[in-house]
């Protein structure tokens, strides 16, 4: 047998696989943090590709909004934004005059013992930290992207005199790549704008690490950019959450900078599809709930045999996440069904259920979680297990003996790829 640990909310659960079967673990490229993290943003913050340093952007009369990410991500927004406020500092803008917002998209608003836990209390003790709205009545319209869509911001974040997003950057399932571009839709975008937006991801372009022809990231960028972004910093960080680089300057790139980087670490080539892919979606806050730890699963799938077996490893104590998407997944089964409303009538969080019930029709995925059978089989389909070697014994039972195995510790980050079709 062999002891693989998995990330489960904020602790670790142990899977035992019979050596005969394990393929292995696909895991991203083991990089080292910076040893110095305040000093690698300071460096990218005097060094930013480019742009103009941002205490040369910044004059002392300017209101400035900063868009960090909320509870939904890990970004290390505490470390982050002490740096970004020194330079805005050194160009003579005083704390009152600095808003930090916290993007939270269509998700709901950041509790106060989360704010002190994003951004560090020494900062919310210096600025106003607001949350995001997107169905607050006095959005800012700042124009319309070639697709059409009408982007509606929030107020403060257009008003400011300066806009910086501060983020990180990762894969996404349908934009490519999360940071950059995304700190201002979804983030701060109002909720017809985001709809809109990603209504396109029904488009074969929009996938997992894939920018050329996206329409769900063009767009992304467009609005961005009416939005007249004055500077980003986003890093990529490792495995463990540790700040591997730092990338700070122009809105697109800087972030193209740091989508290699991401590229190098986080994709990964194997040579055949297994039987069963064990799969955890990174712990918390990533399994924060079904609608979260979905990503690893869809990253799973594409290094699980068609008709194969996924395991999901994710604590959700939020419970699914998102009302539309239980919605969908109740009123909804059939998913030609769902690929009709997406074109006709996009709902945030309807997507969710167009992913799930497309993987569904090929795969049997069996989840070990907190939510109650009731959400997790009675509305999500999903088989369930009550703990990660039942659900392992299950899956072999219908595999074989013989079975290969792959696991996957952090999912919702790591894009596995089959290296040759003859061997997948």
């Amino acid at each position: 047998m062999v002891d693989v640990w998995l990330p489960y909310g904020k602790s670790d659960v142990c899977v035992r696989i019979p050596a005969r079967n394990l393929l292995g673990s696909i895991e991203p490229k083991q990089v080292a943090g910076a040893e110095d993290v305040k000093a690698e943003i300071e460096r990218a913050l005097r060094e930013p590709i480019g742009s103009k340093r941002l205490s040369e952007i910044a004059q002392p009369e300017h209101k400035v909004a900063i868009v960090v990410d909320d509870f939904t991500r890990s970004t290390p927004s505490h470390i982050m934004l002490p740096p970004v406020l020194a330079e805005l500092n050194a160009a003579g803008v005083k704390d009152e005059n600095v808003t930090v917002i916290f993007g939270c998209g269509t998700h709901r608003a950041v509790k106060p013992e989360e704010a002190a836990r994003l951004v560090g209390e020494e900062v919310l003790n210096r600025v106003k930290t607001i949350s995001h709205d997107c169905k607050a009545e006095d959005l800012v319209s700042v124009g319309k992207t070639k697709h059409g869509n009408n982007v509606r911001v929030n107020r403060v974040f257009a008003e400011a005199d300066v806009k910086v997003l501060v983020g990180d950057v990762g894969f996404h399932y349908y934009a490519g790549y999360g940071g950059g571009r995304k700190s201002v839709m979804p983030a701060v975008s109002c909720k017809e704008t985001i709809s809109h937006n990603h209504a396109m991801l029904l488009d074969p372009n929009a996938r997992t690490g894939a920018l050329e022809g996206n329409p769900v990231h063009d767009d992304m960028t467009e609005a961005a950019r009416l939005a007249k972004v004055d500077f980003i910093l986003n890093v990529v960080t490792n495995g463990k959450g540790e700040i591997v680089k730092a990338f700070a300057g122009d809105l697109e790139q800087a972030f193209l900078e740091a989508t290699k980087l991401v590229d190098d670490m986080y994709r990964v080539s194997v040579d055949r599809r297994a039987d069963i892919v064990v799969v955890s979606s990174g712990g918390y806050p990533a399994d924060i709930n079904l609608y979260q730890a979905y990503k690893a699963l869809d990253n799973a799938l594409e290094v699980t045999k068609r008709g194969g077996t996924i395991i999901v490893v994710a604590e959700c104590p939020e419970g699914h996440g998102n009302q539309v998407f239980y919605d969908w997944m109740t009123r909804m089964e059939d998913l030609k069904k769902v690929e009709r409303e997406v074109k006709r009538h996009f709902e945030l969080g309807g997507h969710k259920a167009y992913y799930l019930l497309k993987a569904l029709k090929s795969h049997q995925i069996i989840l070990v979680s907190s939510l109650p059978d009731y959400y997790a089989n009675g509305v999500f389909k999903l088989k369930t297990a009550r703990a990660v070697n039942d659900a392992l014994r299950e899956a072999l039972k219908t595999g074989g003996s013989q079975a290969r195995v792959w696991v996957m510790p952090q999912g919702n980050s790591t894009l596995p790829g089959v290296k040759s079709a003859e061997n997948a």
